[in-house]
């Protein structure tokens, strides 16, 4: 019997995926656990394994093909001895589903046309209803120079009442000087990509097409790529539907880079390790989510997930977008097997060759693009995540210690909450207990 074989679901989230490699060819017999298919979704590159023992019938999807849904067939799978051809019950119902279909056409053609009804009888004339009014025009897409703009405040001109002659229809300073003061607006065709009266979704009109402001020739047009769509939708619906709040504080280092500095040079050079400062926030961050538990945890429609583990998700940036590999059970774990695995989970995720269990869910999550010099920043809340941190550059500061006036390394951090799950004070409370360990880092073995 002829198996079809279906295109996987390779995470929980996954709708569709590319097949970027086949590895085996039509005719090739395999059997459970033989690697049919390179599979590629929009976090990682993922192989397929074979479920049933047989002979691969018929490629039904090519190398390279994208947007491919899960449950799709993409190939045939025969029994042994099995041909491709279809068996006769199958080619009999074809035949007769066939000539069914061509007889019900014939029907359909021969049957006279019916009578037209009567007309209907006259019935009182309706009160008429009145239709409702549209609206002029939003001035704010009113396409226009800004001198034209201004004489047209100036002679009393409405913009919406002009054609422009300048590009793509942009209203200039010869289409305000040739118009008459207290023209009228008048209905004009809308704007490719642009909304109308009436179509906005859920309230909230949809943006007009970049592509309207410029000319062709100004710009080269890259598609989306499968990433790049997962990012867009999903932190969209994030910073939709979370009510995002933000916490600042700044957290002196020195101790840290001390530290961190004697550390690493007593690293042994076999299995040995070179501890970053993001290892010492990993670190500080599960150690602060265990006194602080109301931020390690997760919103459902029913109930508050509070998670018994600090999952830390650390952002790494790729060539294509943005992917979280996590650092499971991170308040267990000594810096260096912290920062050993983060290596290497950043260098297989631009490989794009982690496995779904290492990128999907977590607790909590970092951003730090202090290495760029960026000096504070607000990051977007990745669910299931109730909180993120955006870690900023250390910097050389003036501060004030006591009565006097010092130079300080300062690394300023921010939290990201969300209000459904965290509250004002208990974010301050996580922030707090952070700053303890990242000053101190010999508070981390207590």
């Amino acid at each position: 019997m002829t198996t079809q074989i279906l295109m996987p679901a390779l995470s929980p989230t996954m709708e569709e995926g590319k097949l970027a490699k086949w590895l085996v060819k039509e005719g090739d017999v395999v059997k459970s656990g033989d690697i049919l298919a390179e599979i590629e979704t929009d976090k990682a590159t993922m192989e397929f394994e074979a479920v049933d023992e047989g002979r691969i019938g018929k490629l039904l999807v090519s190398e390279g093909t994208e947007g491919v849904k899960v449950n799709a067939p993409i190939a045939t799978l025969l029994e042994d001895g099995e041909s491709e051809k279809p068996d006769i019950a199958s080619a009999m119902q074809s035949i007769k589903s066939a000539v069914t279909s061509e007889a019900s056409a014939v029907v359909t053609k021969a049957a006279p046309k019916p009578a037209p009804a009567p007309p209907p009888a006259p019935v009182p004339a309706a009160r008429p209803v009145q239709q409702p009014v549209a609206h002029a025009p939003d001035r704010q897409r009113v396409f226009a120079s800004p001198l034209a703009r201004r004489i047209a405040q100036q002679k009393g001109v409405e913009l919406a009442a002009l054609s422009g002659s300048g590009p793509r229809g942009r209203i200039v300073k010869a289409d305000v000087e040739a118009a008459k003061p207290g023209a009228k607006p008048t209905a004009a065709p809308a704007m490719r990509g642009e909304p109308t009266v009436g179509a906005a979704i859920g309230g909230i009109a949809p943006l007009p097409d970049a592509r309207l402001f410029f000319k062709p020739d100004d710009f080269a047009e890259i598609p989306h790529d499968a990433m790049r769509k997962a990012i867009a939708r999903r932190l969209t619906s994030a910073k939709t539907l979370i009510p995002h709040f933000y916490l600042t504080i700044d957290c002196r280092i020195d101790n840290l880079l001390a530290t961190r500095a004697r550390l690493n040079a007593t690293a042994p050079t076999e299995g040995g390790f070179k501890l970053s400062v993001n290892d010492f926030v990993v670190k500080s961050c599960a150690l602060a989510l265990l006194r602080v538990p109301e931020v390690n945890a997760s919103w459902t429609e029913t109930s508050i997930l509070r998670h018994k583990h600090a999952d830390i998700g650390v952002a790494v940036a790729l060539d294509f977008g943005l992917i979280t590999p996590i650092i499971f059970r991170a308040e267990e774990k000594g810096l260096a097997v912290i920062s050993n695995e983060v290596k290497s989970l950043a260098e297989r995720a631009r490989s794009k060759k982690l496995k779904p269990s290492e990128f999907e869910g977590g607790t909590f999550a970092i951003s730090n693009l202090g290495m760029f010099g960026v000096k504070d920043f607000t990051a977007v809340i990745n669910p299931p995540h109730a909180a993120i941190l955006a870690v900023g550059a250390g910097e050389r500061r003036a501060v004030v210690a006591g009565d006097k006036l010092e130079a300080a390394t300062v690394m300023t951090v921010t939290l990201s909450c969300d209000h459904r799950v965290i509250d004002g004070a208990t974010g301050a409370r996580f922030l707090q207990a952070f700053k303890q360990y990242i000053e101190e880092p010999a508070a981390m073995l207590l």
